[in-house]
């Protein structure tokens, strides 16, 4: 009876623990309004207005350790001293890519998500989710109705958050 106790304790310590693990992850649990598992092609998932988007800043490319607003990569970016993560997108990586073609296109989405922020006023919008586990605010960047990061994934320069990974190797 003492090891069925025991047994059935460790199961349930392993579940809670399993729970807390996945709801830190932040593969798992994107907050609603972000992309589901839809077929390739479909369009990115409308983006309830905020009201006006008001905030606006001059961007540049992050270079140095002090990052006040600037682009890091395709889906992070600093604003105003906060390190905001798009929460609705999964952009090619730079800083450790898998292949030169992965660097090449996380370079473009880079550039045109600077481009994208500097091109007039936007609204972040948080889920239910404030941050991730590396301290970043998770945040849907929007113009009017349209996700920026849903541009980039029109675009071909990021894939919409949730999809099975893409292969920015493929052409290597």
């Amino acid at each position: 009876m003492t090891e069925r106790i025991a047994l059935f304790g460790t199961a349930f310590a392993i579940a809670v623990l399993a729970t807390f693990w996945i709801a830190g992850d932040d593969q798992f649990g994107r907050p609603p309004g972000g992309p589901s598992r839809s077929a390739p092609g479909q369009e990115m998932p409308a983006v309830k207005r905020s009201g006006s988007d008001r905030m606006t800043a001059q961007f540049a490319l992050c270079d140095g350790p002090v990052r006040r607003t600037c682009v890091v990569d395709g889906d992070t970016f600093w604003f105003k001293g906060d390190k905001i993560r798009i929460s609705d997108i999964d952009a090619p990586e730079i800083s450790s890519p898998r292949c030169g073609d992965e660097k090449i296109v996380g370079e473009i989405a880079r550039d045109r998500l600077l481009e994208l922020l500097n091109a007039g006023g936007f609204s972040l919008l948080a889920g239910w989710r404030d941050t991730d586990r590396y301290g970043r605010k998770l945040r849907t960047v929007t113009r009017g109705d349209r996700s920026l990061g849903g541009i980039l994934v029109e675009e071909g320069l990021a894939q919409r958050w949730g999809e099975p990974r893409r292969d920015w190797c493929a052409h290597d």
